[in-house]
């Protein structure tokens, strides 16, 4: 199956490849006939884009042109371990950010189109700038005036989730010749819900044992202030400068009606809040050393979450109540330091990078039981609470070359050194040498043909709380920790190929694959239990196909077409079984399509759009299931430009009642040799979301 797939991949990329360019030699690739004339061929070089190509678009900020950039994909920064290379494909003026709690999204929202002189699409590997492949928007930007900018956003269902008005961003900036800097105000808001609905419990033979009437309920509000400032000296250091601090406010609840076929009918309620706050410090400083130039770069990162979860069940017999709920008190933090020399020699751009990075987690977890009387009692809950902490230093030395006027080559190569320790029951200290190294080719056959090619092996990043024991009361599952994880490790392989349509878009598509050691995944442990631990091999193989149409060719004047498929396979060993099956609870399969129209002479655009999302079971130790939202959302707003002076936006989603839906099948113990305990059923209503925006500038 993998290896039909693969080849199927293979022959698409091969029928629409360049034959004819691959088919030159370096000297016939340099020139173009044109009839007896030889015309010299075009150096390789970026698209670029000016304020005046999204006219149309009324944009407010960089990101809503970068959104509107034919055939281009944003592509936010890895998960990964400390800072490490470039992975978002944005940069701003040349540089990558370097904070990692406000995103290239957040940043992009902060710069006023005033401000964008050009946007520059060019390969990553061409940048000189290591761990950046294939195609990468430079957002090149010039000073400006002290202004302001807002996003106002509210949104509503019919019914399941409270109304929300207060979400949304307001940010000051200034842009001088040597000092440049933001101020920003936000309040990130959810008022959401899983649905409502009914949910059957099955016995083996398919009976109706248990009849659920459900209730989910979510209001999250996270305000943030945040600020950076660059300043440039006379001599040419630059220095920038970041801060955030974040407060959480989270309500979960989830109550369900029981009635049962045989038995007492009984009233679950279930609450869930979450409190916190965190913050981040971070700074960097560059200037000229020697032959080349020196960046240094160091952060801080902290959070403190206190979480609680009740679950209570109330008889309609007046039997006492039942429950119990599970608590925690969770720090997390996070400190680099790096450094970035970077310097000219032998034909090329060199690059050493040097960081350390030290991460901790310390939790307290306690389990209680409902006691007789109303009040929660503490019961031994062991490997619960404890801590974990990574020391982990990392050096990669990376050179960049042009090989022609058309094909450029950066490769990388390094390690890591970790030391992971484990306090608590059963605490360990391990330390690991791993291998780290990318190489990327950037190939420009044509004008308007890109080619990029990235081998590169990677190391993930852990979650600190898999280390330990916790518990979902909703679900009545339980991890039961694990002191040896590690951290999975991946050799990864892509192929890109950006083809310019003229005047009908752009087009992208790409083929990758990963081949990875130490995925993590559920394995059992002593005592019938499970836990997130490291199996030996994994592998992903998928592509993906990117599209902007635009549609006045064929006289939809003002109207483009956004697409999006893409697929994957994947493989493992099940750790149960011993069978071969695909990763769990994984979406294979995505398509998206859009239809926007900025009607012409006017300041009103409409669209419509959907949005397709295969998900594939996903495995426990004693349990499998399906458990996904959809599978088809469908949407559609309409928008006005200059609602004096401001741009409105109304959007209606889920259109056509995609669901969310669970099948799940509950084993007595095992699933490979247990029987079946139940099976639970759950088809809820997810309602159509309203949702409205007003962006503007002061």
């Amino acid at each position: 199956m993998r290896r039909s797939f693969a080849i199927g991949i293979i022959a698409i990329l091969a029928a629409n490849f360049p034959v004819g360019a691959l088919a030159q030699d370096d000297a016939e690739a340099d020139t173009q006939q044109n009839g007896d004339v030889v015309i010299p061929q075009a150096e390789s070089r970026p698209r670029v884009f000016t304020p005046a190509d999204f006219e149309r678009f009324a944009p407010r900020n960089a990101l809503d042109m970068i959104e509107e950039i034919p055939g281009f994909t944003l592509r936010s920064a890895d998960n990964q371990r400390g800072l490490g290379q470039a992975s978002a494909n944005v940069l701003i003026d040349g540089e990558r950010i370097s904070s990692k709690s406000d995103g290239i999204t957040t940043q992009l929202q902060r710069i006023a189109t005033d401000r964008v002189e050009r946007i520059e699409i060019v390969d990553g590997a061409t940048l000189g700038i290591a761990g950046l492949s294939g195609q990468v928007a430079n957002v090149i930007t010039r000073p400006s005036a002290i202004s302001g900018r807002f996003s106002y956003r509210s949104s509503f269902r019919p019914k399941y989730a409270s109304p929300s008005f207060i979400g949304g961003e307001v940010s000051l900036s200034g842009s001088g010749e040597t000092l440049d800097w933001t101020l920003a105000l936000a309040n990130g808001v959810g008022r959401g819900a899983s649905g409502g609905g009914e949910a059957l419990i099955l016995d083996p033979e398919g009976n109706v044992l248990e009849t659920r009437d459900i209730r989910t309920r979510f209001v999250d509000d996270t305000p943030r202030i945040s600020g950076n400032a660059q300043w440039t000296s006379p001599g040419g250091t630059v220095v920038n400068t970041n801060a955030s601090y974040r407060r959480v406010y989270d309500d979960y609840r989830d109550d369900q009606r029981r009635d049962l076929a045989d038995g007492v009918d009984r009233q679950r309620n279930l609450l869930s809040p979450t409190r916190g706050w965190s913050y981040e410090l971070g700074g960097d400083v560059q200037f000229g050393l020697g032959p080349g130039q020196i960046k240094l770069i160091g952060l801080e990162q902290y959070s403190r979450m206190n979480e609680r979860t009740d679950a209570i069940l109330i008889f309609d017999d007046d039997s006492l109540d039942t429950g119990n709920r599970f608590a925690s008190r969770t720090e997390t933090g996070e400190r680099i330091g790096r450094m970035e020399y970077t310097w000219a020699m032998l034909g090329g751009d060199w690059q050493v990078d040097a960081e350390a990075a030290f991460n901790r987690l310390d939790r307290t977890a306690r389990l209680f039981d409902l006691g007789p009387g109303g009040e929660f009692v503490e019961i031994p809950f062991p490997n619960g609470t404890g801590g974990v902490t990574e020391d982990r230093y990392e050096t990669i030395l990376t050179h960049s070359r042009s090989l022609s006027g058309k094909l450029t080559l950066q490769i990388g190569a390094g390690g890591e050194y970790s030391t992971i320790k484990q306090t608590g029951a059963g605490g360990l200290t391990r330390s690991f040498w791993r291998p780290k190294g990318s190489l990327n080719l950037a190939w420009q056959p044509e004008a308007g043909l890109d080619i990029s090619l990235e081998l590169a092996r990677r190391v993930g990043q852990l979650d600190f709380g898999d280390f330990l024991r916790t518990v979902s009361l909703n679900q009545e599952q339980q991890n039961a920790g694990n002191v040896e994880l590690v951290p999975q490790q991946s050799w990864e392989a892509q192929l890109q190929v950006t083809k310019s349509l003229g005047r009908w878009g752009s087009t992208e598509f790409s083929i990758f694959a990963h081949a990875i050691e130490d995925y993590i995944e559920f394995i059992p442990v002593e005592g019938g239990l499970e836990t997130r631990g490291n199996i030996d091999s994994a592998s992903l193989i998928g592509m993906r196909w990117n599209s902007t149409f635009t549609l006045d060719a064929i006289g939809f004047n003002g109207a483009k077409l956004e697409l999006t498929l893409q697929a994957e396979e994947t493989d493992l060993t099940d750790p149960l079984t011993g069978e071969s099956r695909a990763f769990g609870g994984h979406q294979d399969r995505e398509a998206d399509v859009e239809l926007r129209h900025d009607i012409p002479g006017s300041s009103l655009a409409w669209g419509v759009g959907a949005e397709y999302n295969h998900t594939l079971p996903y495995y426990r130790l004693g349990e499998t299931g399906l458990n996904y939202e959809g599978p088809t959302y469908t949407y559609a707003f309409v928008e006005h430009k200059d609602v004096f002076g401001l741009t409105a936006n109304l959007t209606v989603f889920n259109l056509t009642d995609g669901r969310a839906r669970q099948d799940r099948f509950v084993y007595e113990g095992y699933r490979d040799r247990s029987p079946l305990l139940f099976r639970e059923v759950q088809n809820l209503s997810v309602q159509p979301i309203f949702t409205f925006r007003l962006t503007g500038a002061f």
